[in-house]
Parts: C-alpha cells; sequence; structure tokens
C-alpha cells in the first residue's frame, strides 16, 4: 500500500510538512517515489516568525495599546452579560 505525503525539496534534502514519524518506525533505509510538483514557486515562510516578533517590538516600543483598556476591550468582542448574582 502506497502512503503519500507532502515535503519540500531543497537540493537533496526533503523537509516534511507533515508528521511522518509515527509511521515510520525505526530508520532502517525506505524506497520513496519523488514526484515534482509543477506550478508557482513555494513562499519562504520561515522567518516569519522572526518578522513579526520584530513588529511587535516596534510596536511595543512605539506603546501602540497604552490607550487600550485590555478588560473593557476582552469584555465587548466577547459581549459578556451579566451573570446572575454578580453585581458587585
Amino acid at each position: 500500500m502506497l502512503h503519500t505525503y507532502r515535503a519540500t525539496l531543497r537540493g537533496d534534502l526533503l523537509e516534511w510538512e507533515e508528521e511522518v514519524r509515527r509511521n515510520l518506525r525505526d530508520d532502517r533505509p525506505m524506497q520513496v517515489l519523488v514526484t515534482i510538483l509543477e506550478g508557482e514557486p513555494i513562499s519562504e515562510t520561515k522567518g516569519r516568525g522572526q518578522q513579526m516578533a520584530a513588529v511587535l517590538e516596534k510596536l511595543a516600543q512605539a506603546q501602540a495599546f497604552t490607550g487600550i483598556d485590555p478588560v473593557a476591550w476582552q469584555r465587548d468582542l466577547r459581549q459578556d452579560r451579566e451573570l446572575p448574582g454578580r453585581d458587585e
């Protein structure tokens, strides 16, 4: 029975996009078939976390959210209702 897993080929290295270890019980050699998919090149998503962290750091330094009350914002977002017996 053949199984299909997605991966990205970089040079001679396959980077798996899905968890395949649960199906590969040990490190013994296995025969595989690789099909090159035609289409748009894969965009580089590695480093996006670092870019996001840098942007968030800039927002923190600029104090972009100092005028926001987080409790009021969350209550408005969730549209909380008053709970019975908790008027205090």
